[in-house]
Formats: structure tokens, C-alpha cells, sequence
């Protein structure tokens, strides 16, 4: 019964709030640069219950021409998961928590994420790392600083598919293994439903900071007075704003970076078939050269010359690693999604307020 429970496909994610608010203010904090931690909780049933958050330590890099090479900063802190260090931190970090009778099993990792630009080979090797050698029911959390400086949190949970952990493990991303797997990009990263669970205690607290509904005769004179009204949880009124969201020309931006890198790609694969074709055409001519000079050796009744030789002569391209395209495929699947959850927002706000904008012909 017991192997039967732990074999049970993760269904959901469930983290604490506290949990929550530790990964923003790490992740806030650190921003623009990648901010990564470790997590820790438990395993019950389907649902996979983070309790505790810890960030990764941070190494200071010396400037270099007297100012901090941020790229260089974040890529040490975004392959920081699986560094020796790190790993002996994590070790020595439950052990403490064992002696304090808390939750203390690894569970996953966390990563900051600028406007859903999380979709990298450092993701993919952290997620395959914590999937393969230290517990295959982990999870990657994701938080989106930039969309949730908005005012919508964005925390989202991901694994790495049971197929694209095949493929990965044998390194082998060439179109012919591709088609016979049938991996897309569609099929690298899973995403768990995530819910965000309070404690009892803090769940009575928010019950008391519930103001109480205002009877009709009780109505706001204008969205002024009742923005003015000093309550904890007085509406948020920047909803309502008719302007476009700031955050669409970014990611558009990023969406056609991402297309030309995508671009990119193919010209190389293009480039790869282009340097086949010519190598074999050369191959396909040299061996019907020595056919026809061995035909002329048997006439002549002297020993035939080998027919292999082409494989020391002449050299193969090799074929560019496919993985780069489903990752890039995947991440402009990502902004896309983006653009049009941006684009959706701003065109129902501007139909709702047709009428008051476009004045409408009389019939």
C-alpha cells in the first residue's frame, strides 16, 4: 500500500503563504538578477506540500572596469541548484531542521523570472538535477517579478515530462531521434496546479480585516472618496485604467527576440543539410570512381582496392543539437500566451467603454 501511495502521479502543488511571501521578498530583492532557493516539505499522497523556503548564498563577483557584470551574476545564480556547494548546503540545512522535528525533505527549487523569460538550458539542467538525484517528486517553482509588480501574483509549478527525461538523459536531440520519440516542445515542461494555503490562524486574521458591506445608503459619492477610504482591503482601482498595459511592448519585444533567434536556428540546421548534401555528393562520386577503378583491376586480374575508405577520407558535418529549438520553440509559445493574456485585458476593458468613447449613430 505504501509503495502504491508514493508511486501516485503528482497532482498538485500546495505552498505555504509563508513560503510564498519568502520567495517574493528574496526574488524582489534580488531583481533584476536571477534569485534561486531550495524547498522543503512533504510528499502526501498526489499533493506535494511545500512548508519552508531557503535562498541559495550568494556569491559576490569583483567588478570588473569598476562596475558588476549583471549577466555574469545571474547566470552564477541561476546555476546555483546544482553547485557542490550548494548541495552541501542543503544537506547540512535539513539536517538541522531534523533536529527541530520540522518538515525536511527536499521538494524542489525556486527561480525568479523576468516576464516569463524562465524557459533556459540552466532551468532545464536544475529541474533534470533535482528530478534524477535527488528526489524524482520535486518541483520548480516559478515567480514572475515583473508581472507581479502588476498586482497579480505569479507563482507557477513545473516538472520536467517522464519523456523529455528519457531524452535528456540520453543526450540525443537529433531530428531522426526526435521523430521517433515523437517529443515536441510542448511535451519538456509540465505544470501542476498550485494552491496557497494559510494557516488557521492567519486565515482568522484576514476574516477580521473583512471590512463590512456598505448599506445602500452608504454609497461612495465618487471612486475618488471610495479610493480615499483608509481600509487594509480597500479595492484596487488601477484595474480600471483604460491605457495599455506596459508590460505588452515588453513582451512583445522579448517574442521577437526570441523569433529571430528561433530564425537563427533554422538557418543553421539549413547550413547542416546544405554541408551534408555537398559531403555526400563527394562521398556517392569517390565511390563510383573506385568501383570503376576496381572493375578495371579485375580485368587486369590485380586485387580489387578497398571500398570503405571513404569513411577516413572524407568527414561528416555533424548534426547541431536540437535542443536549443524546442526550448526557444517553447518560450515563444510562452510570450505568445502572454501577449495574448495582455491583449485580452486591454480589448475588454476598451468594449466596455465603447459607448462613452465612440458616440454611436443614431438609428
Amino acid at each position: 500500500m505504501a509503495e502504491t501511495l508514493k508511486d501516485a502521479p503528482l497532482k498538485a502543488v500546495q505552498v505555504e503563504a509563508l513560503v510564498v511571501m519568502k520567495v517574493i521578498k528574496h526574488c524582489s530583492q534580488t531583481f533584476p538578477t536571477t534569485a534561486t532557493g531550495f524547498l522543503v516539505g512533504m510528499d502526501l499522497l498526489s499533493t506535494l506540500q511545500v512548508t519552508n523556503s531557503f535562498p541559495f548564498p550568494t556569491i559576490d563577483l569583483p567588478p570588473t572596469d569598476g562596475h558588476h557584470d549583471n549577466n555574469a551574476a545571474s547566470n552564477l545564480a541561476a546555476a546555483a541548484p546544482r553547485a557542490k556547494t550548494n548541495a552541501a548546503y542543503q544537506v547540512e540545512m535539513i539536517k538541522k531542521l531534523r533536529e527541530v522535528n520540522v518538515d525536511a525533505n527536499n521538494v524542489g527549487w525556486y527561480t525568479s523570472a523576468n516576464l516569463g523569460n524562465f524557459v533556459n538550458v540552466n532551468m532545464i539542467e536544475n529541474q533534470y538535477y533535482y528530478q534524477k538525484e535527488l528526489n524524482e517528486r520535486t518541483v520548480a517553482l516559478v515567480h514572475d517579478v515583473s508581472r507581479s509588480s502588476q498586482g497579480s501574483l505569479s507563482l507557477r509549478a513545473f516538472r520536467l515530462s517522464p519523456a523529455f527525461m528519457t531524452a535528456y538523459k540520453e543526450n540525443k536531440f537529433t531530428t531522426e531521434s526526435l521523430q521517433k520519440s515523437n517529443l515536441r516542445y510542448q511535451d519538456i515542461l509540465q505544470e501542476l496546479p498550485l494552491e496557497i494555503h494559510n494557516s488557521h490562524l492567519l486565515t482568522s486574521y484576514l476574516h477580521t480585516l473583512t471590512p463590512t458591506p456598505p448599506s445602500s445608503s452608504q454609497q461612495p459619492p465618487s471612486l475618488k472618496t471610495l479610493s480615499a477610504t483608509p481600509s487594509l482591503l480597500s479595492p484596487n482601482l488601477t484595474s480600471l485604467t483604460l491605457s495599455i498595459d506596459p508590460l505588452l511592448a515588453q513582451t512583445s519585444d522579448l517574442l521577437l527576440e526570441s523569433i529571430e533567434a528561433h530564425h537563427t536556428e533554422l538557418n543553421n540546421h539549413q547550413y547542416y543539410h546544405r554541408q551534408l548534401a555537398r559531403e555526400q555528393a563527394k562521398i556517392t562520386a569517390w565511390q563510383q570512381k573506385r568501383k570503376a577503378e576496381n572493375a578495371s583491376r579485375v580485368l587486369a586480374k590485380q586485387t580489387p582496392l578497398p571500398e570503405d575508405e571513404w569513411t577516413r577520407l572524407f568527414k561528416l558535418p555533424q548534426e547541431p543539437n536540437r535542443l536549443e529549438v524546442l526550448l526557444n520553440s517553447r518560450q515563444v509559445e510562452q510570450y505568445a500566451r502572454q501577449v495574448d493574456g495582455f491583449a485580452a485585458g486591454v480589448t475588454a476593458k476598451m468594449f466596455a467603454v465603447r459607448s462613452t468613447l465612440v458616440p454611436m449613430g443614431k438609428g
